[in-house]
């Protein structure tokens, strides 16, 4: 595995694409999107570059792909940031040019269903961040969180190491995009425990790998992840996504990455606080502790069986929970398990 290609960074000024490669949720919810833009120019200074894809629902995966393509062979585009998440990206990306985007280096910045582009880039050597939806996070009610603009800013603007912060508070209860309130404030914030530390007193760097725990399984599925060597050493992302997979089945997922031996090439896991609540199963507190109970016991039962020497981090925020810390994909981390401290190399 060589050194990875960190992309040069945007400045306040530049301009950014804006890409919708999977869901073309900006069709749909509009004002919640144009939000997310005015943040984009008024909080960042960025000037956001729109694709003929990018406000349609449903497009075709070819084109999807090729407005993605375009983005990082345009010079005048600075960094490439995904509008929402979804579930067909894995249709979009047979069809992008890796020449071109070898050739063309930038920062993207997607989580969910753009996991599929992330690990592209990682096979390509190149360092992108998972995190950082123009819709979810940039377009939040109210305001952006303190922690994910904070995380999102340094992860936009810096390269240096960036230590993670424990939030204190957080919440998988998204206000509704359909309703007019929800632009009135931002969404109720619970209390939650810091960070949850298994395994050795050890510090662990290495480059990150992973993402959504479901996109990836279907990346194993049609063949898309690459040899056990490739990632062996790195640090494994993992966090699931609002259609709340039951525990059994993050056990069994994991259980087959375990099964072909990647989960031992692992000598760290961190893992995403579940969310435990969606507008269509709107789980109560008592409810949503048991499953985020069952979620925890089912990734560290598989780890104990095919990584037992992992150091394991559970409970951060880097996935369908808000606030959200952004991730260098590719990119290193730093995992102090003595000192009880995280921190990522932007």
């Amino acid at each position: 595995m060589g050194e990875p290609i960190y992309p040069a960074k945007p400045r306040p000024g530049d301009r950014v694409a804006v890409v919708s490669p999977s869901a073309g949720l900006p069709a749909i919810f509009p004002d919640v999107y144009d939000l997310g833009l005015r943040r984009l120019r008024e909080e960042y200074g960025l000037v956001p570059v729109e694709y003929p894809t990018t406000r349609v629902f449903g497009a075709d995966p070819r084109d999807r792909a090729r407005d993605l393509t375009a983005a990082f062979a345009d010079p005048s585009i600075a960094a490439v940031l995904a509008t929402v998440g979804g579930e067909d990206l894995i249709t979009v990306t047979p069809y992008l040019d890796d020449a071109v985007l070898r050739a063309n280096p930038k920062p993207y910045y997607g989580y969910s269903d753009n996991t599929n582009v992330l690990a592209r880039l990682f096979d390509l050597g190149i360092v992108a961040y998972h995190g950082g939806s123009v819709l979810v996070h940039l377009g939040r009610g109210g305001a952006m969180h303190p922690l994910t603009a904070d995380s999102l800013r340094a992860a936009l603007f810096t390269s240096g190491w960036y230590e993670l912060s424990e939030p204190g508070e957080s919440t998988d209860e998204p206000g509704d995009w359909r309703e007019a309130s929800y632009f009135a404030g931002p969404p109720t914030m619970f209390p939650v425990d810091g960070w949850r530390w298994s395994g050795p007193s050890r510090l662990v760097e290495g480059r990150v790998w992973g993402g959504n725990l479901e996109i990836l399984h279907w990346l194993l599925a049609a063949g898309r992840v690459g040899p056990n060597e490739a990632y062996a050493g790195c640090v494994l992302l993992i966090e699931t996504s609002e259609e709340l997979p039951p525990d059994v089945e993050v056990y069994r997922m994991l259980r087959n990455l375990g099964e072909r031996g990647l989960l031992a090439g692992f000598p760290a896991v961190l893992v995403g606080r579940a969310k435990a609540w969606d507008h269509a199963k709107p789980n109560d507190s008592e409810r949503k502790a048991a499953y985020r109970a069952a979620q925890r016991a089912a990734v560290l039962r598989a780890l104990a069986e095919y990584a037992p020497d992992a150091v394991v981090v559970l409970d951060l925020d880097v996935g369908h929970t808000d606030p959200q810390l952004i991730i260098p994909y590719g990119g290193f981390v730093r995992v102090d398990a003595e000192a009880r401290r995280i921190s990522v190399r932007y």
